[in-house]
């Protein structure tokens, strides 16, 4: 008989070790929304150092979290989460840094609009149209209004960075309702951060709001992808 030796007895099968479960994922949105708020707290109350030391590893947390879902995580939402981390780092620093932190939160919006085209947006001309009309008209505004108040080596690069933020902001107002919630937060995060660089006089607690819409629209923003990455999928099934 099969599975019989030339003694007669049963051979053993091979035993196979149990696959390893990670841990990791399980915390993974656990720690960005606990770190997020240690960041919140610290902003507010100090120290510094530890808002300094906790701001850099939001991204990286918030993208974890994406990858431990379990589902493909699309290499433009990490490539924009990657912008978003050098950006967070190099904006903690003065002079030069800053233009550099700006160019990281530059790659951020390029990989979300790269990746809403890819969604369809452009597609939905009904919806495409009023949101760029909408946020084309409130780019002019806030570039008339901080233009005379920035420093002159500012003026081109903020302007050029808010159109692109702006373009962000459009695609994401037709991509989904997350997306539009938080490219709204994010815009409104990064005029605050405008207002300060042009000296305008900004109220007590404009740090934490920076913070609070930035975190929150980042989340909303990367959610979103994910829901939208998720239908194409199963719009490509359907099709094969």
């Amino acid at each position: 008989m099969s599975g019989m030796g030339t003694t007669g007895t049963t051979s053993a099968a091979p035993t196979v070790a149990p696959a390893r479960t990670l841990v990791w994922p399980r915390y993974a949105l656990l720690a960005f929304v606990l770190v997020s708020a240690l960041n919140l707290v610290l902003e507010a109350a100090g120290p510094r150092l530890g808002f300094d030391l906790t701001k850099p590893l939001l991204m990286p947390l918030l993208a974890a979290a994406m990858l431990a879902r379990g589902r493909a995580t699309p290499p433009l939402l990490l490539g924009a989460l990657l912008g978003s981390f050098v950006g967070d780092t190099m904006l903690l620093f003065s002079g030069n840094w800053f233009l550099v932190g700006m160019a990281g939160f530059a790659v951020t919006h390029v990989c979300y609009i790269r990746l809403f085209v890819r969604g369809g947006v452009l597609r939905n001309r009904g919806r495409v149209l009023p949101a760029a009309l909408f946020y084309g008209v409130l780019w002019v505004l806030l570039i008339s209004l901080l233009w005379s108040d920035l420093a002159s080596s500012m003026r081109i690069p903020v302007a050029c960075y808010s159109l692109l933020l702006a373009s962000m902001a459009t695609c994401a107002a037709v991509a989904g309702r997350r997306t539009r919630i938080g490219g709204a937060l994010f815009l409104v995060s990064d005029t605050m951060i405008a207002g300060g660089l042009a000296h305008w006089h900004m109220p007590t607690g404009t740090g934490f709001a920076v913070m609070a819409t930035y975190i929150i629209g980042q989340y909303l923003l990367a959610t979103g992808c994910m829901t939208i990455a998720g239908q194409a999928r199963r719009l490509r099934g359907e099709r094969r």
